[in-house]
């Protein structure tokens, strides 16, 4: 896993109505579609929470709202790039950021922008990841908005995979600071992880083990399975890079057990190729948190 280690979570889907006043027909719609989805997801089923989510693009499109034409489909990108169909995710996508007789807010377009740079980072295009984040970060303005720390974040991790260190724990420690400010916690997560990323490149198994320790505690407070994998492998190496074959192999062991719960057969199958080279040689290559 790549940049899809540092994912936007799944936007809230629509506003509830004025307190006292129904939903309209097409907006009811839209909130059963986007309560099923939610349903499929936590089942494990992305492909029954994609179809839910295309429904709900659909009909916020018949009723021309902009906010929920955006925010559907960016959940839709995320699911497709979670399934493996980045050429879809782009497609969802377009919708928001190709010319539109609808207007999107600034927030809604620094989203949008930053899933764009999160899918091509995905694939190793750096360039256009880098032109894409940019964009989100006009978008989002100097003064900030909802996903200023998550492009500091993804900003750290182009640096990372770029070869430039100092510049992605710089951004790291400036996305650690924006979440910390508005709250966030599943990006100060991330960037704790990032940070741990950036010591095991650097071979500070001890830095890296505190920063991915901290980040695990907060995967499991908001309940984020694919995070615990992630942090679970990262803490592997770690513990791999220290000499400690049998903490690595732990590790390895939850992370598997985390994948087959998740119902993510490639992450299990990852775990069980990083505890099988274990019995050869602990420092076998290994995938990238």
């Amino acid at each position: 896993m790549r940049a899809s280690a540092l994912p936007l979570l799944l936007l809230a889907a629509c506003a509830a109505p004025p307190q006292g006043t129904a939903p309209s027909g097409g907006e009811a719609v839209v909130i059963e579609a986007n309560r099923r989805a939610d349903v499929y997801l936590k089942s494990g089923d992305l492909e029954g929470a994609a179809r839910q989510y295309r429904e709900a693009v659909r009909v916020a499109r018949s009723l021309e709202d902009a906010e929920g034409i955006a925010t559907n489909a960016i959940n839709l990108s995320i699911v497709y790039q979670r399934l493996g169909r980045p050429d879809d995710a782009r497609v969802s996508l377009a919708l928001v950021l190709e010319r539109s007789q609808l207007s999107f807010s600034p927030e809604r377009l620094a989203q949008a922008a930053l899933r764009r740079s999160v899918l091509d980072l995905d694939e190793g295009r750096s360039a256009d990841a880098g032109a894409w984040l940019e964009r989100a970060s006009g978008y989002c303005g100097q003064r900030g908005c909802s996903v200023s720390g998550a492009i500091q974040n993804v900003r750290g991790q182009l640096a990372l995979e770029t070869g430039r260190a100092d510049q992605a724990v710089a951004a790291a420690r400036a996305a650690l600071a924006a979440s910390r400010a508005g709250g966030d916690r599943a990006e100060t997560a991330n960037a704790l992880r990032l940070l741990g990323a950036a010591a095991l490149k650097s071979g500070d198994a001890a830095a890296a083990t505190a920063y991915l320790g901290e980040a695990l505690a907060i995967d499991k407070e908001i309940a984020v399975p694919r995070k615990i994998y992630m942090d679970l492998v990262a803490l592997g190496r770690a513990s791999a890079l220290k000499g400690d074959r049998g903490a690595a192999r732990s590790y390895y062991e939850r992370a598997r057990a985390v994948s087959e719960a998740d119902r993510d057969p490639e992450g299990a199958a990852k775990a069980r190729t990083l505890i099988e080279a274990l019995g050869d040689n602990m420092q076998a290559r290994q995938p990238s948190p």
